[in-house]
């Protein structure tokens, strides 16, 4: 039987009673309490404890750092959209025109014209070369390339990756994608290396001027060639030309006209600066591409401007004019009788259409008479006749910053005698080339100073080296002489209202290899200058071996074929050049005053009694009887000088 104690009945703290936190309070209440079973804790549960703990911090800590997170890009966000939209900051942005991407660094520096256009630039490529050592099959390799590389030629390709070497190229110029392609082929020995190329992106248009390189790299030709070790060691400063792209292009276009319209082989053109000598045009037709160098022909190659020799016919008139008056053997209101022909031995001087009568000297220019220009070269005397040439510089080659470059073909001193000084009066027995025609027009009507021509530009005001040839009243009294050329004379067609050219034609048959002149075979060209009261640009046209046409009236003379050239080209160029058309005013009609007599001209004493005609001047030449040098440069005079001076 349990006895159940009695229950525990508690009774109010009496007032004197000790505090219920008191130890004897304590131990009552534990006699008191039932007995609790103990709870037995090991080290493992305390460890698993533990580890709960930490992972639930670690927890914590994540949720905190998800939770800044995204709290930031919403934060971020609603600035973005709501408090400070950025929709004006990005067209702000794209209104600005972007930054140009680094350039690749290149070995050779940019070439380009004198307003900047590119002529010639170095892009950065990627070829591809392999090394046969390493190739298994050169068949099976060669097949593989040809399907991502079809250009490349089979036997040459297999040629390349057999042997013994460790490097042969197989393309100098990959494209991107080409690259790609070859590497996906996965063929051991086929390696890539950074290269580069060269480009000219105006293609033919200057190809004779700019020239170009060989696969390394190397200047072969051109301004490449003349200036390859400034392009090479200045590669980060381009090379400035004065050339004018916009001048090239049409001077380009207006012989190209002349030659299909009469049907020549060819074809020359130079624009240049009469006070600087700076070459804004040159032109040689036919030309070629400058970046496919490999394909052109001989003659495409060819430069008739600085290359070319021929004789420069009845252009050379202005020199021979020019000549005489400045050393005084002759005066505007002056002449010589034209109405005969002149026999030196078996040789017989004549004029083509000519007057048949005395002619003052601008007549002799303005109707192109072989026989007065003839007596008035013999008048000078052959002695200073030739230092005269010398001094134009029609003996000696052409210092132009390109090297190919052709010396002139005169007489030697020793066979130059009054036959050949005649000749050369009228612009035969001497060859030069373009460039020294166009030259010696420009030193004509620029005061008479004359200076190199040169291919790069000179900044503005820039006064260039010359040498005085001519007095500035012999440039003056031409300039009004070539200006009645064009307006009643041989270069009417070459006229362009407003631009007051002037100038002087000239035909001349060509020289064959053994001497001697060929039939039917003619060099056309025109030189002149505008404006000629305040000339500023020469202007060369020629045209080679031109054919008659119906709209020509059977002929290929100079008049009808290389002055309308000239005039298309002032025509276009001028507008280019910033000069406008001007009105013929008093002041520009004083400044080229020139009647045919030579008289009236302001500022020039004319003789008040009119002389007499003059009867022919006998030859000096005559009895003696001499043969003329065979080779082309002394070769004798024409036999039918009617097809040749205009």
């Amino acid at each position: 039987m349990t006895v159940v104690p009695p229950p525990v009945t508690m009774r109010p703290p009496e007032p004197d009673a000790a505090p219920a936190s008191s130890p004897m309070l304590r131990r009552a209440a534990a006699a008191a309490a039932p007995a609790r079973p103990l709870v037995r804790v090991t080290q493992p549960d305390l460890m698993r404890r533990a580890i709960l703990e930490r992972t639930r911090g670690r927890l914590v800590l994540a949720a905190f750092g998800f939770a800044g997170l995204f709290g930031a890009v919403a934060l971020k966000l609603a600035m973005a959209t709501v408090l400070n939209p950025a929709e004006p900051r990005r067209a702000a942005v794209l209104s600005r025109p972007p930054a140009p991407p680094a350039e690749a660094p290149v070995s050779r520096a940019t070439v380009t014209d004198r307003n900047g256009e590119i002529l010639a630039v170095s892009l950065p490529l990627t070829a591809l070369y392999a090394n046969p050592r390493q190739i298994e099959n050169p068949g099976e390799v060669a097949d593989r390339l040809r399907r991502v590389l079809p250009q490349l030629d089979r036997e040459r390709l297999v040629q390349r990756l057999s042997g013994d070497r460790q490097f042969a190229y197989i393309a100098r110029a990959l494209t991107p994608r080409e690259v790609a392609q070859v590497n996906a082929l996965g063929v051991p020995g086929l390696h890539f290396e950074e290269a580069e190329r060269r480009y000219f992106p105006q293609g033919r248009t200057a190809a004779h001027i700019i020239g170009g390189v060989d696969v390394d790299g190397n200047g072969i030709a051109g301004v490449e060639r003349f200036h390859d070790e400034r392009l090479r060691t200045r590669a980060s400063e381009p090379l400035r030309l004065s050339l004018d792209i916009r001048v090239q292009l049409a001077l380009r276009d207006a012989v190209q006209r002349g030659i299909t319209e009469f049907n020549g082989i060819g074809g020359a053109g130079v624009v240049m600066d009469v006070q600087t000598g700076e070459v804004l045009a040159m032109v040689s037709l036919p030309d070629y591409d400058a970046n496919d160098v490999g394909a052109a022909t001989a003659d495409q190659r060819f430069n008739r401007v600085t290359v070319g020799v021929y004789e420069p016919g009845s252009t050379f008139k202005l020199l021979t004019a020019a000549m005489a008056l400045d050393y005084g053997t002759v005066q505007p209101w002056g002449g010589y009788d034209a109405s005969r022909p002149i026999r030196v031995g078996r040789h017989e001087i004549n004029d083509f259409r000519g007057k048949n009568r005395w002619l003052a000297l601008p007549e002799i220019l303005a109707y192109s008479s072989n026989l007065a220009s003839a007596h008035m070269a013999a008048a000078v005397g052959v002695t200073r006749h030739r230092e005269f040439m010398q001094r134009m510089g029609m003996t000696s080659r052409l210092r132009i910053e390109i090297p190919e470059t052709a010396l002139p073909l005169v007489p030697g001193q020793r066979t130059w005698r009054e036959l050949n000084t005649m000749t050369i009066g009228f612009g035969h027995g001497i060859s030069v080339t373009p460039l020294h025609v166009a030259t010696a027009g420009a030193t004509i009507v620029n005061g008479g100073i004359l200076r190199q021509p040169t291919i790069l530009w000179q900044p503005p005001g820039t006064e260039r080296e010359g040498v005085r040839v001519l007095s500035e009243r012999t440039s003056d009294l031409m300039r009004r002489f070539m200006r009645l050329v064009v307006t009643d004379g041989s270069g009417r067609s070459a006229e362009v209202p407003g631009y007051f050219v002037g100038g002087k034609t000239g035909t001349a048959q060509k020289t064959g290899p053994r001497g001697g002149y060929l039939e039917n075979k003619r060099i056309a060209a025109f030189v002149g200058a505008f404006p000629m009261h305040a000339p500023r640009y020469a202007v060369y046209v020629m045209v080679d071996e031109p054919k008659p046409n119906a709209r020509s009236q059977g002929y290929a003379t100079a008049g009808w074929v290389a002055a309308p050239a000239a005039g298309l080209v002032i025509q276009r160029i001028g507008p280019i050049l910033g000069m406008l058309p001007e009105p013929s005013t008093p002041e520009i009609q004083r400044a080229l005053a020139a009647p045919m007599n030579g008289r009236g001209i302001p500022g020039i004493a004319a003789p008040t009694t009119t002389p007499a005609p003059r009867p022919a001047a006998r030859p000096a030449a005559q009895p003696a009887a001499p043969r003329p040098a065979t080779p082309p440069a002394a070769a004798t005079p024409q036999r039918e000088a009617g097809l040749a001076p205009r």
